[in-house]
């Protein structure tokens, strides 16, 4: 949609000027007249061009925009007034631009809810559709700050799961970069020593010596074929097929997987109950849980409930076909469904899952941290070993 410059005056006679997007010059033009505003220039304005990767803007930004837009609301102030201020205050530039032109469609006619979805990489589904059901009901305030309060949740458990892999992830680098640069630079000093000794060197020496000698002879093929075959994984995984496999893969992980499941309950519940008590209907609520799952296995069995749905069935069928959801979750899921408080149980499901992400990760990360150790105590402690022997066979002999 093409953005116009509009230059006008109001009833009092005071000049205006702002930008707005609109489909054409006569589009604007009646927006413009709706509020009072006498037109005297419209002119399209020629589109930026700029490369960016990503938003440059962070999913903490965007919930804190939204606990304070939902405390001003709860105040009293006029909408316009509040993404004014919070334009105006805000430290990232790019997410103040995107509240000012959320402003500007407000000002422009445009409800709150259809502003926001002109920045769908900023205000998912979710987001827009819990504001519009707030808009409709009259209850925007209520609305914001259970939106926040979820947004405020959701990242506590990315954070968590995020936080859960850091570790490990470090120590395995660092324990490779460290065997690399033992095998690249420490092992051929060893090599030329014995070099000179001319017997036979032990089969656990000469079996490192020759993984030393072509890493040093292949290093280069070897660091772009490895720089390859993670592009490789990276593209399969963004692929359907290597999506969902790789999910199912994460799922069935022996440690990994228990955090993945519980994550993902955590999510969907969350999410869904989020949704529910806003006001949106049950299939639309779904569809929406579906895109933010997270995970393709749990994404698909929510798709099979919306069908289930659709057809007069329940939600709970599809959801223990999966394997995916313990009974325990499928049968408080079946109990809301009856009762009609199907978005209390989802939050209790939530609450209970959301701990039992922390159980997981500081189970992950202490069944880890030991395996890790291990694993660069026998690698590293292994070369060194293999570089003494023969030293030790030196000495037996002298």
């Amino acid at each position: 949609m093409p953005v116009f410059e509009y230059k006008g005056k109001t009833l009092a006679g005071a000049a205006v000027k702002g930008e707005l997007k609109a489909n054409s010059r006569a589009d604007l033009e009646r927006v413009l007249r709706q509020n009072r505003i006498m037109v005297t220039s419209i002119t399209k304005k020629a589109p930026e061009i700029t490369i960016k990767i990503g938003t440059g803007i962070k999913r903490i930004e965007v919930s804190r925009f939204t606990r304070q837009f939902a405390t001003m609301i709860g105040a009293g102030l006029p909408m316009v007034q509040c993404l004014d201020i919070l334009a105006t205050q805000m430290e990232n530039k790019e997410l103040a631009k995107i509240v000012q032109q959320v402003k500007d469609g407000v000002q422009g006619g445009a409800t709150l809810s259809e502003a926001l979805a002109r920045h769908p990489k900023i205000f998912d589904p979710l987001y827009t559709n819990m504001v519009e059901a707030g808009e409709v009901g009259g209850a925007l305030d209520a609305i914001l700050n259970r939106l926040a309060v979820y947004r405020e949740k959701a990242d506590q458990l990315i954070r968590k799961v995020k936080g859960a892999m850091v570790y490990p992830s470090v120590i395995v680098v660092v324990a490779a970069a460290v065997t690399v640069g033992m095998l690249t630079f420490i092992v051929p000093v060893f090599a030329k020593m014995f070099g000179g000794v001319g017997a036979e060197l032990p089969k656990p020496t000469q079996v490192v010596l020759s993984i030393s000698n072509f890493l040093k002879a292949n290093f280069v093929v070897l660091f772009f074929t490895t720089i390859g075959a993670l592009a490789a994984l990276i593209w399969w995984k963004r692929t359907p097929n290597g999506a969902l496999y790789w999910d199912k893969f994460l799922l069935a992980s022996p440690v990994l997987g228990n955090l993945v499941r519980k994550s993902s309950i955590a999510r969907f519940s969350r999410t869904l109950a989020t949704l529910l008590a806003s006001g949106v209907s049950i299939l639309e609520a779904l569809e929406i849980t579906g895109k933010a799952a997270g995970n393709l296995v749990v994404a698909n069995a929510i798709k099979k409930s919306v069908l289930a749905i659709a057809e007069g069935d329940t939600i709970t069928g599809p959801l223990k076909e999966t394997g995916v959801f313990p009974p325990m979750v499928t049968q408080m899921i079946a109990v809301g469904e009856k009762t009609g408080g199907l978005d209390e149980m989802l939050s209790k499901i939530a609450d209970f899952y959301d701990e039992e992400v922390d159980e997981a990760v500081s189970a992950l990360t202490s069944i880890i941290e030991p395996v890790i150790i291990v694993f660069m105590g026998v690698i590293i402690g292994g070369i060194l070993i293999a570089m003494y022997l023969p030293m030790f066979d030196i000495i037996g002999k002298i």
